[in-house]
């Protein structure tokens, strides 16, 4: 059966939800350490936070981009993740989605939260038909996701090296067994409305 344009996947609990973030090593490390974000970490600036494992080695090249090396997993509370997609809006206009440009514009200047699907990733962090969520934060959800939501930040990039080293010697399904288990999200009904342009 064919996936879904716009579904989120991601490995969760029934109270938890997986994301993952790419700094480097002056805060990605301290933040596994400690299981928080350091005092460092700008709660004053827009961070994106992407449920999709793979679409985030294509973003950060397997953890080897400048200022990416770091590669976390972090746990947010479900009811963190939903509020912020409560008060989201698309990071870009959509006609059948918005009224018109301008009010598109009034909502993306109060929203908490921005959206965008961008194409999901296979081993070989090429294009997939369907589309995978990233999540930008800012103001009080950039601050609550650091300070409120956030469980447990583990550093997977040990785990990015490993699957990135199989992919390489073409040893695929030994790869995609080390990957994180991703499922669909079982977002309450209405969640999404406006949010699948």
């Amino acid at each position: 059966m064919a996936d879904p344009q716009r579904t989120i996947r991601a490995t969760h609990t029934e109270s938890t939800i997986t994301v993952y973030q790419a700094y480097p090593p002056e805060i990605g490390v301290p933040a596994a350490r400690e299981g928080r974000f350091p005092a460092t970490w700008k709660r004053d600036r827009m961070t994106w936070i992407k449920p999709s494992f793979l679409w985030m080695m294509y973003r950060c090249g397997w953890g080897q981009k400048a200022g990416q090396e770091t590669v976390l997993a972090v746990e947010i509370t479900r009811d963190g993740f939903e509020w912020a997609l409560e008060r989201a809006c698309l990071s870009s206009y959509v006609r059948e989605v918005h009224p018109d440009r301008a009010t598109w514009q009034r909502r993306l200047r109060r929203a908490s939260a921005r959206v965008q699907w961008d194409p999901e990733r296979d081993l070989r962090l090429r294009p997939l038909p369907h589309r995978s969520l990233q999540l930008g934060l800012t103001g009080e959800a950039a601050r609550r996701y650091a300070d409120e939501w956030t469980v447990a930040v583990r550093d997977v990039t040990p785990l990015a090296r490993a699957i990135r080293t199989h992919v390489a010697d073409d040893d695929l399904d030994t790869a995609a067994r080390l990957l994180p288990p991703e499922r669909p999200y079982p977002t309450p009904d209405g969640l999404l409305t406006g949010l699948r342009g």
